[in-house]
C-alpha cells in the first residue's frame, strides 16, 4: 500500500503553518494568565493587604491612583471579628452576595456524552471532561468544586471561570455574584481563600451548598465596589477574547493538520524555490 508523504518543502510549510498557531496559541495562554495575575494584584492590594487605606492612614497618596479615587476609600482600619478592616466596610456571608444555580445542572454519562458530541463543553469539578450538543448555562459564572475534587494543595478551592455556553455536571457549584457584586470579584476572592475549614467527609471530601454559604467574605462600600468593577471588566473581557481566540485557533489548526497531512490542501511551492 503507498503512502503520499508531503515534499520536502512542503513538509516544512506544513511544519511552519501549524508551528505558527501553536505560537499564537500559547502567546494568547500567557498573557490571559499576565492579565489575570494583574487583576489578582489588585484585589489582593484593595481588599487583603488594604494598600490604599493604609496609605492614607499614614498621609501618603495611595500609589497609582488620582486624588479622587483615592478620596473613595476610608483612612482608617477599625476591628471586626475577623481582624481589622477598613472603616464602613463589613464581612458578609459568601450565601448573601451570590446567585447559586446548581439546580439547574444535569450530570450525562460517559455513554450518553458520547452519544451527543458537540460543540459546547461539559464541566466538571475541575475541567472540561467533554464537548456536547447543547448548553444549559449561558454567561459568566464561577465554578467551584463540590465533591471529589474539592481543594488544592495549598487549601485554595478547585476554581473555573466560565464564559458563553456551557454544560455542567453535578460534581461543581455554578455561580455568579449578584447586585454590585460581579462573579470576577467573587472569583477573585475564592482563589486565595483557605477553604479547609469549609469541608466536609474523611472519604470523599465534600463542600456543601450549605457551607459555601457560609464562608465570611469582605464587602466593600458600593462606590468602592462600582470602581473595582470598572477597573477589572476590562481587564476579563480581555481574558474571554484571548480565550475564545484560542478555541477558534484550536480548532483551525485540529482542521488543518489532517487536510494538510493528506494533500486535500496543498501548500504550492514557489516557482523560484522550485527552480
Amino acid at each position: 500500500r503507498k503512502i503520499l508523504v508531503p515534499g520536502l518543502y512542503e513538509q516544512r510549510a506544513i511544519a511552519h503553518i501549524l508551528g505558527s498557531l501553536d505560537d499564537k496559541i500559547e502567546l494568547n495562554r500567557q498573557m490571559a494568565q499576565t492579565l489575570e495575575s494583574i487583576a489578582r494584584a489588585i484585589f489582593k492590594s484593595w481588599f487583603v493587604d488594604f494598600d490604599p487605606v493604609k496609605a492614607k492612614m499614614e498621609g501618603k497618596q495611595p500609589e497609582g491612583m488620582t486624588e479622587e479615587i483615592a478620596a473613595l476609600f476610608p483612612d482608617r482600619l477599625v476591628d471586626s471579628e475577623l481582624g481589622m478592616i477598613p472603616e464602613g466596610w463589613e464581612y458578609k456571608a459568601l450565601g448573601d452576595m451570590i446567585n447559586i444555580f446548581d439546580s439547574k445542572r444535569i450530570p450525562l454519562s460517559r455513554s450518553q456524552r458520547k452519544a451527543r458530541q458537540g460543540k459546547y463543553p461539559y464541566y466538571g469539578a475541575t475541567s472540561i471532561m467533554d464537548y456536547v450538543d447543547d448548553y444549559i448555562f449561558d454567561g459568566v459564572y464561577v465554578l467551584i468544586g463540590e465533591d471529589g475534587s474539592v481543594k488544592k494543595p495549598d487549601g485554595t478551592p478547585f476554581l473555573q471561570y466560565v464564559s458563553g455556553k456551557i454544560w455542567v455536571n453535578n460534581h461543581a457549584h455554578v455561580i455568579q455574584g449578584k447586585r454590585l457584586v460581579t462573579s470576577e470579584y467573587i472569583y477573585l476572592f475564592l482563589s486565595r481563600f483557605n477553604i479547609g475549614p469549609f469541608i466536609t467527609g474523611a472519604v470523599q471530601p465534600k463542600l456543601n451548598q450549605g457551607n459555601l454559604k457560609l464562608i465570611p467574605i469582605i464587602s466593600p462600600d458600593d462606590k468602592i465596589m462600582e470602581l473595582f468593577n470598572e477597573t477589572i471588566s476590562i481587564v476579563f473581557k480581555k481574558i474571554i477574547c484571548l480565550q475564545k481566540e484560542c478555541k477558534t485557533l484550536q480548532g483551525l489548526r485540529d482542521t488543518l493538520l489532517p487536510q494538510l497531512i493528506s494533500g486535500k490542501i496543498r501548500v504550492n511551492q514557489p516557482e523560484d524555490a522550485a527552480a
